[in-house]
């Protein structure tokens, strides 16, 4: 597959127009797993148990080739654990997530492409990244968040298990604050043992609380990766004029010029990231802004490289 075909290179919201969340996030990770120059499968250190038919994604290494050259039969040995590691994607829903600058437009403005809203787009990325763990045999569960825990879907590594992921993505969520700590405390609660969790949100929340909490998940050995999505305009702030602006989460509401703030904005900005960056690496939690006008590719790699981290 050339690099033109990739879905995982393409812009999120023309790709997002194509279809619905599972073919898409198919497509998405079709695409990532052609990019890769080599195989992250590290092996089984467990006992041999039986054969199943083989499926598109699976490992070739573990094709019983004798078989195959006997019967025209592809299948695959399979094994008590197939499980490399245990894995609990954390998803913010919470109102501050269902928001995209593209609302600032003007109504039929052809200027720039649309741009998915910060929670559609780590719900794609979070199909995404589920599916790909689940082709390389790992157990991948999911949490979903706003003031409360709304989804908690235990790790499996089962055929089917993607369709769970799926079906919790579209349960009901968007309340109005963001609460990480119970969200994560759940999430290893399903890993019962050391695994990897991905946080995936806007981090519009209390950072002492999270630092706590992510300090005691580390302490027992879980590793920890952060995806901080934000939208364009939260990067940079664009426009001129006279602006409203809004807290989607408290309602909090102050009229300003946007020339006047642009450039105390940016600064706050970058300190803020800063110190998430810096609060979170200090005890070893990998941590990276994602912005949605980005392809999937790039948290999608970011993600991967942590996994391949692991023993």
């Amino acid at each position: 597959m050339g690099t033109a075909a990739r879905a995982d290179l393409h812009d999120p919201a023309s790709l997002a127009a194509l279809g619905h969340v599972e073919i898409v996030a198919r497509w998405i990770v079709d695409g990532f797993m052609a990019g890769l120059h080599r195989s992250p499968r590290k092996g089984f250190s467990v006992e041999f148990a039986d054969y199943r038919p083989y499926q598109p994604g699976d490992d070739l290494r573990f094709v019983d080739w004798k078989i195959a050259a006997r019967s025209d039969r592809w299948v695959v040995r399979q094994y008590e654990e197939e499980t490399n590691l245990r894995a609990t994607i954390v998803l913010d829903v919470s109102r501050s997530m269902a928001w995209s600058s593209a609302e600032l437009r003007p109504l039929g403005s052809t200027a720039a492409p649309a741009l998915l809203t910060k929670l559609a787009y780590a719900e794609l990325l979070t199909a995404s990244l589920a599916l790909l763990l689940l082709r390389q045999r790992d157990a991948v569960g999911l949490v979903r968040f706003d003031e409360r825990v709304r989804s908690a879907v235990p790790p499996r590594a089962r055929t089917g298990h993607w369709r769970r992921v799926l079906a919790a993505l579209e349960e009901p969520g968007a309340g109005m604050a963001s609460s990480a700590p119970a969200a994560l405390e759940q999430a290893a609660r399903l890993i019962n043992r050391r695994g990897m969790i991905v946080l995936v949100s806007d981090l519009l929340m209390d950072m002492s609380d999270v630092e706590r909490t992510m300090r005691a998940l580390r302490a027992v050995g879980h590793d920890i990766t952060v995806l901080h999505v934000m939208d364009p305009a939260e990067r940079d702030l664009g426009g001129t004029g006279e602006a409203l602006f809004v807290d989607p989460e408290s309602r909090l509401q102050v009229p300003a010029s946007v020339t006047d703030v642009r450039a105390a904005y940016g600064a706050t900005v970058r300190e803020v990231i800063a110190e998430w960056r810096s609060m979170l690496t200090s005890f070893g939690v990998s941590y990276e802004t994602v912005v949605t006008s980005e392809s999937f590719g790039v948290p999608l790699r970011r993600a991967f490289a942590a996994r391949q981290r692991l023993p």
